[in-house]
């Protein structure tokens, strides 16, 4: 049922991982839609601090404590990626909204209980891939659908970060640790969110670190009905993140595409056929905003409006099974379809 779109949103926080007081709590705090209600940690001492920090009424030491909590209305979920969807699935159960973190579960195959659950309970789940809220990809994306760069036919993404912390959850093999699955995402929902389509086969590369057993460097190529998307991810190396969208007539390159800073303006690099030979990239400039607040006030407008998701979880279980595909031709040394 609808309710008041002036009554702020009541958020749960699941935990107190860094994304979460870092990012996500400061983000709904100064957005438009919402307030952090509630927070639970396994520890008890660690809830109330994060609750002394962010000002946050109520404070909870388990998890089922907090989804117990009548006042919520929303939870967000940090947990590491193989709780993604055993704590999103009671949330909803629970009879809150929830807002997943990336990746939404360990592989597709997990991701499709989300579905069920979303139709049992008729509460919105949305898998929290920032980018796909952020003006500037918007923006993106209509430069490519009104043809100011031709025909989009390549994608070309990189993203990369250094860490070698053995007590980090990215190299728990158990925990859905790897590069893939952590920063690989990225490349993959946004050129199906550019393409507007679904890669009809991808080929993939690991190489796999011997000390975590997970991924350290992947690297792929997905085909699209009309161009192909190539990355490659490294959680050790050097950091650094690009993209560039090639058409038939110009291109697009986009700076820090990954995690553009919120306290300053972004933009777009445009080169067409029609600006002088040796001309710079046309800049087409975007206001600054906390991408994740953006993110956060989308998904609580969705649950005031009584209107779908944003990004439907559809989507993301769309997302896993290319995610899935990858890491299969990694194995085979084949061409896999998603």
């Amino acid at each position: 049922m609808p309710q008041d779109p002036a009554e702020p949103l009541r958020w749960g926080i699941l935990g107190v991982a860094k994304i979460a007081v870092e990012k996500i709590i400061p983000a709904i705090q100064k957005g438009e839609t919402g307030m952090v209600a509630a927070i639970a940690s396994r520890t008890l001492e660690k809830a109330r601090a994060a609750a002394a920090r962010f000002g946050i009424p109520r404070a909870y030491g388990s998890y089922e404590e907090l989804l117990a909590d009548a006042d919520v209305e929303a939870i967000y979920n940090p947990l590491p990626n193989q709780l993604h969807v055993p704590w999103s699935v009671r949330a909803l159960e629970a009879g809150k909204h929830v807002l997943c973190e990336k990746p939404i579960a360990l592989d597709a195959r997990q991701a499709v209980e989300l579905l069920t659950a979303r139709a049992r309970t008729g509460r919105l789940v949305m898998e929290a891939a920032m980018v796909r809220t952020h003006p500037r990809w918007l923006g993106a994306r209509e430069l490519v659908r009104a043809g100011r760069i031709g025909e989009l036919r390549s994608l070309v993404g990189y993203f990369s970060y250094f860490n070698e912390a053995p007590d980090n959850v990215r190299h728990q093999p158990g925990m859905g640790g790897g590069g893939l699955l952590d920063i690989g995402f990225y490349p993959v929902t946004m050129s199906r969110f550019l393409f507007e389509a679904e890669p009809v086969r991808v080929i993939g590369l690991l190489e796999i670190d011997r000390r975590f057993k997970v991924d350290r460097l992947a690297s792929a190529i997905l085909e699209f009905p009309r161009g192909q998307a190539i990355f490659t991810c490294s959680t050790q190396l050097h950091p650094y993140q690009t993209v560039d969208l090639l058409g038939t007539r110009g291109r697009i390159g986009i700076e820090l595409p990954w995690s553009m800073p919120h306290g300053r303006p972004s933009r777009l690099l445009v080169d067409d056929d029609t600006r002088p030979a040796q001309a710079s990239p046309e800049e087409v400039w975007f206001p600054a905003c906390d991408q994740w607040g953006v993110e956060c006030d989308r998904f609580g407008e969705a649950i005031r409006s009584g209107g779908p998701a944003p990004i439907p979880i559809e989507d993301a279980v769309a997302n896993m099974r290319v995610l899935d595909a990858i890491a299969r031709s990694a194995g085979t040394g084949r061409w896999e379809v998603p």
